[in-house]
């Protein structure tokens, strides 16, 4: 039977090494964010939350009502990713089968990846498969796929590691998923990288 999948967009990082809200910055029209949340779109998952920090305002100005995401507030963005984690799991919880936590600063993620690692998922639960995580030219990255079975650990997560510890102690129930294209990884953090990417494209 077909797992239902939603989606986490992490986007309440403080950006201290670009200077402003990297989610926000503009590529091909339209800002970071909007690109990871249309290939969640795309691949009907549903529902979309994006967990917002200090700019949460801003995401709500450059969205419509009829947009198809839940903006969450993280209070405590500022303790690191952690707890914006906890606070998009809060809010998919009972609703999912499974949660496809996203980088709002990766604005390259494919189609290709999100439906790879969700078939990867389906065809593998029965072998005991609850995590899926895409490895780009052979470094681990994001988004990252957890079955609702790991639900309550994700919510116990600290700091700025995200479900790092939690992908640790459930190696055996982890699936990879590698794509040669390193670029679809790829974060921007610095003004030097957001202008790698524009010139790429």
């Amino acid at each position: 039977m077909s797992k239902k999948v939603g989606a986490i967009v992490l986007a309440a990082g403080k950006s201290r090494r670009m200077g402003t809200a990297k989610a926000l910055l503009e590529l091909q029209g339209k800002p970071l964010f909007r690109h990871v949340v249309d290939r969640a779109f795309a691949n009907q998952l549903e529902p979309i939350l994006l967990i917002a920090g200090e700019h949460g305002e801003a995401f709500r100005q450059v969205t419509s009502p009829t947009f198809p995401v839940e903006i969450h507030h993280n209070p405590d963005y500022e303790t690191g990713m952690a707890s914006s984690l906890r606070v998009g799991i809060m809010a998919v919880r009972g609703r999912v089968d499974a949660a496809l936590v996203f980088l709002a600063d990766q604005p390259l993620v494919p189609d290709e990846v999100v439906v790879s690692l969700i078939e990867t998922y389906q065809a593998g639960f029965d072998k005991g498969v609850r995590i899926v995580r895409p490895v780009y030219a052979g470094m681990a990255g994001h988004p990252v796929l957890f079955d609702a079975s790991l639900f309550d650990e994700l919510e116990e997560v600290t700091g700025d590691q995200g479900g790092k510890e939690v992908i640790g102690r459930h190696k055996q129930q982890l699936a990879t998923v590698a794509f040669d294209n390193e670029q679809w990884g790829k974060d921007i953090d610095t003004p030097e990288e957001y202008q790698d990417v524009r010139n790429s494209l």
